[in-house]
């Protein structure tokens, strides 16, 4: 077929849908929008937009979470394609979603006095449009994936962290306990974090002590070969 040919094809929109995950007071959120516009006025959505000429898949997830929450670098992921002939009622729309961190810490305030979205827990997320219950929940086995083998987990800690939040994030995410004595020494083994003097006051009178991720030292050791693994 010739290449001037192919404005005889069907044409079909392409969107982008982002499963922004969040980890706030020892549970793992997602970030919701009330959608404003038929269909399904008024019912919960993910966050999305269309792809442009000029972009792409790439760069349209990031423009669709910044457009909204205002947020750049974040760490984004593809996770999957959806074609379902039927899957928007309006038009034929293939969908490719993106799930992002974020740190609710620093940008959760901002992001709710601006935007008619809400935080949910993950446990208690409504009924959404579309097939967006099914994206999220493939979005969610993903991260789940991928934090037992990448340090990704630490894009929703704030900078300084207690190894009781680092546990419970992990706890949030693989959904199971874990046994801490096991959880601590495991960390301490991978010689990723450093110890701070600082210490974090909020949870007893003795505190308990401050822990950051060194990047650095991650990546150096990645180049010699390190897995890391949880």
């Amino acid at each position: 077929m010739a290449l001037n040919n192919y404005r005889k094809e069907d044409k079909v929109l392409l969107a982008i849908d982002c499963i922004i995950f969040g980890f706030y007071q020892e549970e793992l959120k997602i970030l919701l929008v009330e959608r404003d516009f038929k269909p399904a006025k008024g019912e919960w959505s993910l966050i999305g937009g269309f792809l442009k000429m000029q972009e792409n898949l790439e760069e349209a997830a990031a423009r669709v979470l910044k457009n909204l929450t205002g947020l750049n670098n974040v760490y984004m992921e593809q996770v999957h394609c959806y074609s379902k002939i039927d899957r928007d009622p309006k038009e034929r729309t293939i969908s490719v979603t993106y799930f992002a961190l974020i740190n609710i810490e620093h940008h959760c305030k901002e992001l709710l006095r601006q935007n008619p979205i809400k935080w949910f827990d993950i446990k208690d997320i409504p009924t959404l449009i579309f097939d967006h219950n099914i994206m999220v929940k493939e979005a969610l086995t993903l991260l789940r994936n991928r934090i037992s083998c990448k340090p990704i987990g630490f894009e929703l800690l704030p900078e300084k962290f207690t190894m009781r939040q680092l546990q419970k994030l992990y706890e949030a995410i693989l959904d199971t306990e874990l046994d801490k004595r096991n959880f601590i020494n495991k960390f301490n083994s991978l010689d990723l974090l450093t110890k701070l003097k600082e210490k974090d006051m909020s949870s007893s009178k003795k505190g308990a002590f401050l822990f950051e991720f060194d990047q650095n030292k991650y990546h150096k050791k990645v180049e010699k070969g390190f897995s890391f693994k949880i």
